[in-house]
Order: C-alpha cells, then sequence, then structure tokens
C-alpha cells in the first residue's frame, strides 16, 4: 500500500471524451471523469479472510466526490473504512440503497445528511451526473414488502456523455437484461464472475453470476466495453477471468473486453 496511487488518482485529470478508472481489487473501483471522482465497492479493510491486502489505505484517498456502495457486506459497504473516508474528502457524498439509508444513517459515524439513498425510482442528481439504481439479485431478489426497495443494486453512472453499469453483487433474474437495454447505450458494464455452489451458500458465501452468464449478458447488451470482477480476493471465493475473456472472444468476438490490472490507469474513450 502506498500514498502514491492515491496521489496519482488525485492528479489525474482526464481529456474530455475520455475517462480513466482504478480496479482496487474485488469488486472495487475508482473512476474518473474530468475532475470527479466516484468510488464504488472498496474494500479496504485488512481482514484476516483476504489472500490480497487493501492495495491502498483509505486515508490516502482524497478529493474524492462520491462513495457508492451497492449493498451492505463488509466488501461492498466497507463500514470500518467509510468513516475514514469521509475525513479524508470531507466533501464527498455517499451513495447506498434506500433500503439500507436509514440504518446506515443511524450507524454509521458519519454526518447524516452525506449519505443518500438511491432507489429504482429515486436516483440521485447532480451537477449533470445521474446515479440510477438496478436490482441485483445477490442471490436472490431480497425486497423490502412495505417500502418495494431492494437491499442489493447496481448502479447506472452517466456524466458527461459517459456511462458506466457495476452490477454489484448479482445473479441473472428475469428483467436484469431489460433494465440494462432500457438505460441506454453503456460505454462499460463491470460484472461479478466468481458464480455459486451449495458449498459456498451453505458457508455463507453468497453467489454471483457465473462467467459463462456474465458473458451471456455482456453479449446481449452489448457495451462499449465490459470488465470482469469480484474474482481475486477471498480464497474460497475465486475465478480465473481468463476464462470470460475466452468465453466472450469465441462466443461474442464484437464485443470488447478487457482484465484491469489492480491499482494501474485504465483509459476508456467514449462517445463514439
Amino acid at each position: 500500500m502506498t500514498a502514491d496511487l492515491g496521489t496519482r488518482i488525485r492528479e489525474e485529470v482526464p481529456a474530455a471524451g475520455m475517462a480513466s478508472l482504478w480496479r482496487m481489487h474485488q469488486s472495487g473501483f475508482v473512476v474518473k471523469i474530468g475532475t470527479k471522482t466516484i468510488c464504488i465497492d472498496l474494500f479496504l479493510s485488512d481482514i484476516a479472510e483476504r489472500i490480497l491486502p487493501p492495495i491502498i489505505r483509505p486515508e490516502d484517498l482524497k478529493g474524492i466526490d462520491l462513495i457508492l456502495g451497492t449493498h451492505d457486506h463488509i466488501d461492498h459497504i466497507d463500514r470500518a473504512v467509510w468513516p475514514i473516508l469521509a475525513e479524508a474528502s470531507p466533501q464527498a457524498k455517499f451513495i447506498v440503497p434506500r433500503y439500507h439509508l436509514g440504518a446506515l444513517r443511524k450507524e454509521l459515524p458519519i454526518p447524516s445528511e452525506r449519505l443518500y439513498g438511491v432507489g429504482e425510482q429515486t436516483p440521485f442528481e447532480e451537477d449533470g451526473l445521474r446515479i440510477t439504481a438496478i436490482p441485483s439479485a445477490h442471490e436472490r431478489l431480497e425486497r423490502d414488502g412495505a417500502t418495494g426497495e431492494y437491499a442489493a443494486v447496481g448502479y447506472v453512472v452517466s456524466y458527461r456523455g459517459f456511462t458506466f453499469y457495476h452490477a454489484g453483487d448479482c445473479c441473472i433474474y428475469e428483467g436484469l437484461e431489460s433494465r440494462l437495454k432500457q438505460a441506454g447505450r453503456l460505454d462499460v458494464m463491470m460484472l461479478p464472475i466468481t458464480g455459486r455452489s451449495a458449498e459456498r451458500l451453505h458457508n455463507g458465501i453468497i453467489g454471483n453470476m457465473t462467467y459463462q452468464e456474465a458473458v451471456d449478458l455482456a453479449g446481449e447488451v452489448e457495451p462499449g466495453l465490459v470488465i470482469p470482477m469480484h474474482y481475486d480476493t477471498y480464497a474460497g471465493n475465486l475465478e480465473d477471468p481468463q476464462l470470460f475473456l475466452d468465453y466472450l472472444h469465441v462466443k461474442y468476438p464484437d464485443v470488447p473486453a478487457a482484465l484491469v490490472r489492480a491499482g494501474e490507469r485504465f483509459d476508456i474513450r467514449y462517445g463514439r
């Protein structure tokens, strides 16, 4: 872990028509569009179950505008880390599923006015940026019967003509593909690939789409680029992302994909 990565992220300003992203292990990404910096599903707690250490200290991530968590598990909403991120970036706003907003405002030592809830019908909008929620099945669709809000979501984030979808933890369910197509052209999709099994579920490891299912989803939605994620941090929940790439290239050769090395800047040209 070095402060240098945080400095590089803070100082990078992508040119017009370009976005930069950094993969931060598991499902974590930092995305930069212009001067706006968006973090999603950062998992930076150095817990014993990890086989890869955190790539950066949370206090070294400064100048962040938005911090998104797709659901209330440690590797997506890292409760121990979020207060440190809040202090390091005092202007940052935290985006969570509306399902969890009340509990997180009560339980996190972060001023409640910095926490915002996003639901399927209640987007977050600010300065031309728009974040909408798409339900995620982890492994099932968990929904509050009274409010209709979902416990796990993915986010479609749009800003300055660049749109990306981050699925969080998600299995395929009826309606997911149509929701994504209704979101319009996606420049990037970030999809989990670790799959699921009876043994893992018995051990409390809730599953995701398989790499084959992720390939088929990307093949049907046809984003500008697809990036596999959630495959490299827990010993009991790993997958080889090359299998995803190989299957995609054979079955949907016209859909671009990339493996993004953790901690390295990856630039994306969009709008063509």
